[in-house]
């Protein structure tokens, strides 16, 4: 297990390299989801399956609907649509393809190798500790991290609906649109 640690730790720093470096945001987000898939391997070699488990589910599955739905969203047409074609050249997948290998290569070396139960140190953590630590002592923790996500989630809806620049500004009171002079 100590050798699945140590590789899928390397291939989570040399992916987030990778999203560093990358100035094409969709290479970046392929590096990404390599790395966050590294980490939860990592979490998994330490005993700690349902962090692993909840960093695929809602960091990388999370991660991939959201742009998903910002490339839906932004229906850019034919042009851009001809530039990523000839951004998707098979150089491009090299990097993401050589590290998921190795990611895959542990993985199934480890699973191989006899006692996939085996951890690296320390009790394995489930969901009714997690659920116990959040909710007693940690608390006023999780419910302060709520306030600020939903002081966030307000904020963006307010800055969604700002008024176009082009469109005259309509009045609070009366419902009526004010002609400019």
């Amino acid at each position: 297990m100590e050798i699945a640690f140590y590789l899928s730790a390397l291939v989570a720093v040399l992916a987030t390299l990778g999203v560093i470096t990358n100035p094409n945001p969709v290479h970046a987000l392929l590096y990404l989801i390599i790395s966050l898939i590294s980490v939860a391997m990592v979490f998994f070699a330490l005993g700690a399956p349902f962090a692993g488990a909840l960093e695929v589910i809602v960091y990388a599955g999370a991660i991939m609907v959201l742009f998903v739905f910002v490339v839906m969203m932004l229906n850019l047409g034919e042009t851009v649509v001809a530039q990523e074609r000839a951004w998707m050249r098979p150089r491009v997948w090299l990097g993401p393809s050589v590290l998921s290998g190795i990611l895959l290569l542990t993985l199934i070396a480890t699973l191989w190798g006899g006692d996939p139960g085996r951890v690296i140190g320390g009790e394995t953590l489930t969901a009714r500790a997690v659920g116990s630590l959040l909710f007693g002592p940690w608390l006023l923790v999780v419910e302060l991290a709520a306030m600020l996500l939903l002081a966030a989630l307000v904020t963006a809806s307010h800055v969604g609906r700002l008024p176009e620049p082009d469109k005259p500004a309509v009045s609070r009171e009366s419902g009526a649109r004010k002609e400019a002079s």
